[in-house]
């Protein structure tokens, strides 16, 4: 895809103004295998659930493929955004990497629904009012704004949209370059302490569900819109009342429990500051304190405050499943940053490519072959290989004619909207890096 995570974003290093990204091989292959293991986990609730039921037992494959997206788009993410060194040109790229397959994905659940086909997620469609329940979406955070996802997938764009609404707070602020190891280190302490004092869904549940996912459309769109202003100050204005949203509605409004909300952020910003270690930008040392005070933190939080929540569950078997969960996210990003100098596969770097598509897709076609095929009432592995190649070939026809070209469009909109201009913030090197200093230009 083109984001690190299920979200999409260009798996480039570097981008010049407005200029295609150039790609790393490594960052495609995590993304393609992460985004391949959510469509298989989910695959195995419809096909296989008794081995699903087993597999859970000791991992979960569906939140590890998240989390390993997460650490992807945290580690691209930032350096894309200051090697271009334009708010402006950042949020043109993003808003045309990841909303036309997510309107056209949330079109066609729509249109299902409306056709009685199937009825929309969690009361949706009857319980919200339809207003806010919209804007909600169009957010991105519906799942910091109390209102359901109409996927099941689409509840990891909140804290997609939520971390780069914070990172270009930062950026505005002057705080990106040598901070990243320090904020990682903040969120995953705040995710054991502070996430303690703090209510989930505080804010919809004072002031009602609509009214905020109003107020925060709202205020995203001017933020949005302010921070690509040519105006320095009215720029870093709207990129700290974005960041300041982000922020309130981690801490006040998460589905999730705040300090999973807070540790998965945590997990994106460590992600961060491994890319600033490797770029020499700050020590070694800090970005593996930082990470390893991420990973502490994700283990001690699922083993303090997972409860079990369905009959039959195990409190020692969920929590065991959490702990090799995170290990085995580490892991596989461990894995992959220590190839990352190898050739990558071409048709694995062709799924990361596609990856954003086979995230979103894969439950749209998962519906779709229940109201046709139907669910067996027994294993049926036979079923989810065909289900597999269906994904893969829909994915590539949906990158094709929908986010290629689209994301082609866009980058052709950043180079007229956002030609270079006096540097915004002056990227200083590491204290004991080589390189020369970068300046980003608005």
């Amino acid at each position: 895809m083109q984001t690190g995570h299920p979200a999409p974003d260009a798996p480039a290093a570097a981008q010049a103004a407005g200029a295609a990204p150039i790609r790393l091989g490594w960052l495609d292959g995590l993304r393609g295998i992460a985004a391949l293991v959510v469509a298989v986990h989910h695959g195995c609730y419809h096909y296989l659930p008794q081995f699903r039921h087993e597999i859970l037992r000791w991992v979960d494959p569906g939140h590890a493929g998240v989390l390993v997206f997460f650490l992807v788009s945290g580690y691209i993410i930032p350096a894309s955004l200051e090697r271009s060194g334009s708010l402006r040109r950042f949020w043109i790229g993003r808003l045309f990497r990841i909303y036309p397959l997510l309107l056209a994905v949330l079109a066609v659940t729509l249109l299902v629904a409306l056709a009685g086909l199937t009825p929309l997620r969690q009361g949706l469609g009857t319980d919200f009012d339809p207003l806010g329940a919209a804007l909600a979406h169009l957010t991105m955070m519906q799942d910091l704004l109390a209102v359901p996802s109409a996927l099941n997938v689409l509840w990891t764009l909140s804290y997609e949209m939520a971390f780069y609404l914070l990172v270009v707070a930062l950026f505005a602020a002057g705080r990106a370059n040598r901070h990243s190891a320090t904020v990682a280190a903040v969120l995953a302490l705040a995710s054991l302490s502070l996430a303690l004092l703090l209510p989930s869904a505080a804010l919809s549940a004072r002031y009602g569900v609509a009214p905020v996912a109003v107020a925060a459309f709202a205020i995203m769109v001017a933020a949005i819109w302010a921070a690509c202003s040519a105006r320095t100050a009215v720029s870093r204005a709207g990129a700290l009342l974005g960041g300041a949203l982000a922020a309130a509605l981690v801490l006040l409004n998460g589905r999730v429990e705040p300090w999973e909300g807070l540790m998965l952020l945590g997990v994106m910003f460590a992600g961060t500051a491994i890319h600033r270690a490797e770029r020499r930008q700050i020590r070694v040392r800090a970005a593996a304190v930082a990470a390893g005070a991420v990973l502490v933190a994700a283990i001690a939080g699922g083993l303090w405050h997972l409860r079990v929540w369905a009959p039959g569950q195990s409190e020692e078997i969920l929590k065991r499943s959490w702990v090799i969960t995170i290990l085995v996210t580490a892991l596989v990003f461990a894995a992959g940053m220590a190839l990352r100098h190898r050739a990558v596969p071409r048709p694995l770097a062709r799924l990361g490519v596609i990856s954003y598509s086979v995230y979103l897709i894969h439950p749209v076609l998962l519906m779709g072959l229940d109201l046709t095929i139907g669910r067996p009432d027994r294993d049926a592995p036979w079923l989810l290989v065909p289900y597999l190649i269906l994904v893969l070939v829909i994915s590539e026809l949906t990158y094709r004619a929908v986010e290629a070209p689209l994301h082609r469009y866009g980058r052709r909109l950043a180079r007229r909207a956002a030609p270079p201009r006096e540097p915004l913030e002056r990227i200083e090197p590491g204290p004991h890096s080589g390189n020369r200093a970068v300046h980003a230009t608005r």
